[in-house]
């Protein structure tokens, strides 16, 4: 059975029961299965390039925290989506967007986009303030805080300064909080 559904649905997001023991594998797993469940609404139904865009952007920061390369190679693929047959566009970004899912968002690019997220609030925090985001997310990187404790903060900084760019970015909500993915250390 599992080798039809595979053979039907390639991108579909599979683990081992075993695996999803650790926090990280179970973390990028549901991560997949959410990703893959936005991706198949927008390529089950009339879109167009403007739809595309807007998943594209919406999934920037989650991309670049599990495979940054990809992230460019999609960017290059939507730029250039006008000039190919949609069947076969979506099946190729489907493939290339889960295949970069797969690869486990590491503490150093989660950091590196929690960095430039930090630049979206350049303006607007104190220089205390930013201190104490740039300490969290240093905290976070060298392994003392969960990935929750600087996101806390940031979707604080994001709801409180309306950074609309970020508030549409999935990253900070790629699956339901109350499944408490991020609290891991």
């Amino acid at each position: 059975f599992a080798a039809a559904l595979l053979e039907r649905f390639p991108n579909l997001p599979v683990e081992e029961e075993g695996r999803l023991a650790n926090p990280r594998l179970r973390e990028n797993f549901i991560e997949r299965v959410f990703a893959y469940h936005r991706l198949r609404k927008l390529f089950s139904g009339k879109w167009g390039l403007g739809d595309l865009v807007r998943f594209h952007t919406a999934h920037k920061l989650l991309l670049m925290a599990h495979a940054p390369k990809a992230y460019e190679n999609l960017g290059r693929a939507v730029a250039g989506a006008k000039a190919v047959p949609h069947s076969k566009f979506s099946g190729d970004y489907e493939s290339e967007f889960m295949r970069a899912l797969r690869v486990i968002a590491t503490p150093s690019r989660h950091t590196n986009v929690l960095q430039h997220m930090t630049g979206y609030f350049r303006k607007q925090l104190d220089d205390d303030s930013r201190g104490e985001l740039l300490a969290l997310i240093e905290d976070y990187r060298k392994g003392l805080v969960p990935l929750v404790a600087p996101l806390t903060l940031v979707h604080h900084y994001v709801r409180k300064f309306q950074i609309a760019y970020l508030q549409g970015q999935v990253y900070l909500d790629p699956h339901p909080k109350e499944l408490m993915l991020r609290n891991h250390v």
